[in-house]
């Protein structure tokens, strides 16, 4: 057997340990098998608010940052502790300005925890073992609603020498667990009073209206008449008369936990940089014809020394050179009949016969696309 012979089965064995793979996992999903509307749609109203703050991280061994906006914020810091001083009677490297983010939940009440995420202005080196001051977090509304302090935790390490260094993760983003505490609350509000009715809307997160009817059909079985489809992406539901306020959250729960059979377009996703395709259940190809080639590139970068050829002489310099060698080999493309696949696992076979590699599979995904023979969406990343 020669090398293009044992790299080709080889290529192809190693595609369809793959490609098979990821099929076994979606062709083995039950086609009928429901979902429940909690896990495919949100509740409108219900969701979080971002807050930002400035900060000051101090207790940093000379990896902190050099800039004069650390020394400046610190001499604002010992100001306000009744210290006088001025930046240039500061030294850097100690303290580090960051940036300092966290997420106010829907139902986060004065006195909770928070997490926070810190991240560095400057240039320091690492964030580690520093301690953020007291740091307001704002809203997007200028709003004080909670205070972050703490020691900054990142999940990682790094250490240096006079010639080298080794770090794990990134040194300059950290996380402080708990590290805030919210001082004023945004409760978010999810039943809505229209002409003296209450509503509740419910928004798919992948909006298709299939779904959003089956959503409907499955809560008026049990209240009749109570749902409504907006649109592909929302469905409004009337709360009963006979629901009373403490009994709204019972009520919602009931609906949250009914499943629904979720339909799930045609669509294949390719990212090109990375070689991932992801193939929906739905997709089908055409009857056509496939023809598949390969070009191999070799490229191999070598240096050899360059001696001057004449002994105790001033007329040349040792120099090291650098040396290419390229070399390219191109397999013959063959035309190969495809049957019409419905199924991802016959798409998977299917592809697997042509025994083509990722990158191919892209370009064959392409081409079927441009060919009209692909049914289903083409979403390139």
């Amino acid at each position: 057997m020669g090398l293009t012979q044992r790299y080709t089965l080889s290529r192809r064995g190693h595609l369809k340990s793959v490609v098979t793979a990821v099929a076994i996992v979606l062709a083995l999903a039950c086609p009928g098998r429901g979902e429940r509307i909690k896990d495919i749609m949100d509740i409108q109203g219900v969701r979080g608010n971002p807050l930002t703050g400035v900060g000051l991280v101090t207790g940093l061994s000379g990896t902190g940052d050099s800039s004069l906006l650390s020394r400046q914020m610190l001499t604002n810091v010992l100001r306000d502790s009744g210290l006088v001083l001025s930046p240039t009677d500061l030294k850097g490297g100690s303290v580090a300005v960051v940036v300092v983010t966290a997420e106010l939940g829907p139902f986060h009440r004065e006195g909770t925890r928070i997490d926070v995420d810190v991240s560095t202005l400057g240039d320091a080196k690492t964030l580690q073992g520093g301690m953020l001051l007291p740091t307001p977090l704002k809203g997007l509304d200028g709003q004080v609603y909670a205070v972050a302090q703490g020691g900054v935790s990142l999940g990682g390490w790094s250490v240096s020498g006079a010639s080298a260094s080794m770090s794990k993760n990134h040194q300059t983003v950290g996380r402080i667990a708990g590290g805030a505490i919210v001082e004023k609350s945004e409760l978010s509000t999810f039943v809505e009073h229209v002409a003296g009715q209450r509503f509740i809307t419910l928004s798919l997160r992948n909006e298709d209206f299939s779904t959003a009817r089956r959503v409907s059909e499955a809560i008026n079985e049990s209240h009749a008449n109570s749902a409504m489809v907006l649109d592909a992406a929302c469905v409004k539901i009337m709360i009963p008369a006979n629901v009373h306020r403490a009994g709204v959250v019972a009520f919602l729960d009931e609906l949250m936990q009914k499943e629904v059979v979720v339909d799930m377009p045609a669509v294949v996703v390719i990212n090109e940089r990375t070689g991932t395709i992801v193939v929906g259940e739905s997709v089908g190809i055409s009857t056509v014809a496939i023809s598949q080639g390969s070009l191999v590139v070799k490229v191999k970068e070598s240096a050899f020394v360059s001696q001057p050829t004449a002994p105790f002489s001033g007329a040349g310099s040792t120099v090291v050179v650098p040396e290419t060698s390229l070399g390219a080999e191109e397999q013959d493309g063959y035309l190969i009949p495809v049957e019409q696949a419905v199924t991802v696992s016959e798409l998977a076979k299917t592809l697997n016969a042509i025994g083509a590699s990722p990158r191919d599979l892209i370009a064959i995904f392409n081409a079927l696309k441009k060919a009209g023979a692909l049914q289903a969406k083409l979403v390139i990343m």
